[in-house]
């Protein structure tokens, strides 16, 4: 950051009085800009025992599979932001019945959330940040072609409470792992 929002001056890098954190502050008018984690909100939704996935058209990770899943937006819940990104991305509507999983992406500055969800109808289809969806059988997911360690982590949660009969919360951190010199 390099302006501040509010005034427009240029801002400083330093920790303010009664912190303990350096923030991006600005020296004309005081305003702390704070740099918090953004929350995505997903949903693994099923339809009679299949689970919906989405192809992304979008980097990161294009082409790859994962659960309807983005951004929460002002002015709305975690479960509202999993139901309106399982309509954006698969154009199907869900009714989220309860929490699933929650990842902390700390090299990303992103917490994950996932919710369990079940589709009001059996209809479908890829919105603008997907190539295509698919309703899925637990034996036909693509584990090798999911798009983000944190979709994995919950599919495989949801899966094994659903074996069991239960829907446990689940929580997780993701880190980040340097390349090996050969992958770059």
């Amino acid at each position: 950051m390099k302006f501040c929002s509010q005034c427009g001056a240029e801002v400083e890098s330093k920790v303010p009085e009664g912190d303990n954190r350096e923030r991006f502050v600005c020296p004309s008018c005081d305003v702390i800009h704070y740099q918090n984690p953004h929350i995505v909100a997903g949903c693994v939704a099923q339809w009679e025992g299949k689970i919906l996935l989405c192809s992304r058209a979008i980097e990161p990770r294009h082409g790859f599979w994962t659960v309807p899943a983005g951004f929460m937006e002002n002015g709305e819940t975690v479960a509202q932001g999993a139901a309106r990104e399982t309509w954006e991305e698969a154009l199907a509507k869900v009714t989220t019945t309860s929490v699933l999983a929650i990842v902390d992406v700390v090299h990303a500055k992103q917490v994950h959330i996932f919710y369990r969800g079940t589709m009001d109808t059996a209809d479908y289809g890829a919105g603008i940040e997907s190539l295509e969806t698919r309703l899925v059988d637990e034996a036909d997911i693509p584990w090798d072609d999911i798009a983000f360690p944190s979709v994995t982590y919950a599919m495989r949660r949801y899966l094994e409470d659903r074996a069991a009969g239960v829907e446990n919360v689940h929580e997780t951190e993701i880190r980040w792992r340097r390349p090996k010199s050969d992958d770059t």
